[in-house]
């Protein structure tokens, strides 16, 4: 099977580098969008088994993928934290996770600095308690088990924190042991496993590429990504918009499990437009880009709800002062019934939200609509728009306007 090129290879390796952070910040605040209307419809309790299904349905699949695509696959502690560093779940520095390794059986990871609690605490002490206690356990497991099925991940300490500035924030053992008992296999794990997103074919990358092209050798205290290659860079930024992928497909799951279908939508697509406006402008911010409609055909050619291109197969294109962006009619996307089925004709909310990350001013109409497909066209307003209240509600998190920092050569942690 031939796989399209991607829309990022016309990124710079310099670009790629700054951007791949970025879309790994963008999946952990897909939650800080989606978790607030779960607790409207389903209560705090509801809330947290959303999640707990969620990273469950989705985190082994697309853990096993970075390992593949990345030359890191292996059955021991070093694989684990490897994948940790590549994970939305664990966006780097933002969730500062660092690591200990004693023997390919035993390590230790801590937390000198977790985004996700500092949206929580100031919720109170029962939602930190849901999150770290409830909620982590389960999907920290769910994490390990996609490397080897008896790891299991236990709390050396977390919060609530006592002193309430106490550092690292928390602190968790990995223990491989065959005395351990593997967790049955969540029932609607298929309904995952067996989506187009879970088996997308990706381009390999290029061994000849100057850079960086796996992650084999010693697990690094940070992925430095500047010393990639151009092309792992390529596959891991498709790879972390598949895991976006993965988890909102997972998410649904769960929340059709908990409400009728036309209310599950409802909470998809308000997820939907609250994380697309933060992540247009996080990722036009990280491109130096401006604000005109050249500037949001780039930022839309880069953003994970649009990418990889031959899963979507959404087409963007601009012409002067208005931009065309074509929703076809079929697509892999589609299919697995996520993000992009969310956007038709009649619910532009998604699509606006995208836009107006770049712009306040822009709006978007359809302009062609038949059985191939339908094109919305995108142009500016005199006025700005109010900004979309699920987009406002994201801003409650602190990744909003967190920064990532050169911290310089990273240490390896282990020796071959």
């Amino acid at each position: 099977m031939t796989v399209p090129t991607s829309r990022f290879h016309a990124l710079s390796r310099e670009a790629l580098a700054a951007l791949v952070p970025e879309l790994l910040l963008c999946g952990q605040l897909i939650d800080r969008s989606g978790m607030a209307h779960c607790i409207s419809a389903f209560g705090r309790e509801g809330m947290a088994e959303v999640a707990i299904e969620e990273w469950q349905l989705s985190s082994p699949i697309y853990t096993r993928r970075m390992q593949q695509a990345l030359g890191y696959t292996g059955d021991d502690i070093v694989t684990i934290f490897k994948g940790l560093q590549l994970d939305i779940g664990a966006p780097p520095q933002f969730m500062d996770f660092r690591f200990r390794v004693d023997d390919p059986q035993h390590g230790e990871f801590w937390l000198d600095h977790c985004g996700a609690l500092a949206d929580v605490e100031p919720m109170g002490v029962d939602y930190v308690k849901s999150m770290c206690h409830d909620i982590e356990d389960p999907t920290f497991d769910a994490t390990a088990l996609a490397t080897n099925k008896y790891a299991q991940v236990r709390p050396i300490h977390r919060p609530p924190r006592t002193p309430a500035d106490r550092h690292p924030v928390c602190a968790w053992t990995v223990i491989i042991d065959e005395s351990h008992i593997p967790p049955q296999v969540p029932r609607n794990a298929p309904l995952v496993a067996e989506t187009v997103a879970a088996r997308l074919p990706l381009a390999d990358i290029d061994p000849g590429d100057e850079g960086r092209g796996d992650y084999s050798g010693p697990l690094l205290s940070d992925l430095r990504f500047p010393d990639f290659s151009h092309s792992a860079l390529v596959r891991i930024a498709e790879e972390v918009c598949l895991q976006q992928h993965l988890l909102v497909l997972g998410f649904m799951v769960a929340v059709h499990e908990r409400t009728d279908v036309d209310a599950a939508l409802e909470i998809g697509r308000k997820q939907f437009t609250g994380i697309a406006g933060v992540a247009s402008e996080r990722i036009r911010a990280c491109l130096g880009l401006g604000d005109d409609i050249e500037a949001l055909a780039q930022v839309l050619s880069a953003h994970p709800a649009l990418n990889p291109l031959h899963y979507t197969a959404v087409e963007v294109e601009s012409d002067g002062g208005v931009m065309r962006i074509r929703f076809p009619a079929t697509s892999g996307a589609l299919t697995d019934r996520g993000w992009l089925s969310m956007i038709d004709p009649d619910h532009l909310g998604p699509l606006d939200s995208l836009v107006r990350g770049v712009n306040s001013r822009f709006r978007s109409r359809v302009t062609e609509s038949g059985p191939d497909g339908w094109t919305a066209e995108i142009t500016a307003a005199g006025e700005p728009f109010d900004e979309a209240p699920e987009v406002a509600i994201t801003r409650f998190s602190t990744g909003v306007d967190f920064r990532f920092t050169d911290r310089g050569i990273p240490l390896p942690l282990t020796v071959l």
